[in-house]
């Protein structure tokens, strides 16, 4: 990487709460990165507005606004590619990218998935990991490919599942172990540089 900062854009679909705890360190100039535009699929959502308090350039891509998914993954990978990115980070974005998109951004998206991979993925893994009777939950940092939560693992973190716990009590303790993971490892990612092989990734 070079000495400048690492330029990030995060993509959003809701509250935002990842994209804060990003915000909240990129602050830091020793981080090693700066938020430098804020993607979502719908307009009028919390995380957009976090963005614009910040200062960041935003933009949507609404699915509906296109004929076909493969021309949304069109513009969608022409309006990152604007900003010109060393690293894109789903932080909520519950949009699934097609081909365009990873042939340019394959190994340079991230995303992170409450669930410790390749257990659970999908929409529901706290719920799925409570059904299971499992004693371990947590979160998975990966880079995306073209399957759902496949994708070479960066990092995880485990979370012990209480005898009292329901969905929304594990999910909220899985959260906060996500955001820490997330920012550690895109402050790693950006000041060590990263290779991926044989979905090995190794950190500088």
């Amino acid at each position: 990487m070079t000495s400048s900062p690492a330029r990030l854009v995060v993509l959003v679909s809701g509250s935002g709460t990842n994209l804060q705890a990003l915000l909240d360190a990129t602050a830091d100039p020793t981080y090693g990165a700066v938020v430098v535009a804020v993607g979502a699929d719908r307009d009028g959502i919390a995380g957009l507005n976090r963005a614009k308090a910040a200062g960041i350039a935003t933009f949507v891509v609404p699915v509906n606004n296109y004929p076909s998914r493969t021309d949304w993954d069109a513009a969608l990978t022409a309006e990152v590619a604007t900003h010109r990115p060393d690293l894109i980070v789903s932080a909520g974005f519950l949009k699934l990218v097609g081909a365009r998109f990873l042939d340019a951004f394959g190994d340079r998206y991230i995303n992170t998935h409450n669930s410790l991979l390749p257990a659970f993925p999908g929409m529901h893994g706290p719920r799925d990991a409570l059904v299971y009777g499992v004693k371990l939950a947590g979160a998975t940092l990966f880079f995306v490919d073209a399957g759902v939560d496949t994708g070479p693992i960066i990092a995880q973190v485990a979370v012990p599942v209480e005898p009292d716990d329901d969905e929304a009590s594990l999910t909220e303790r899985i959260k906060k172990a996500e955001r820490a993971q997330l920012v550690e490892y895109v402050g790693r990612l950006v000041r060590q540089g990263w290779t991926i092989s044989h979905r090995k990734v190794t950190i500088g």
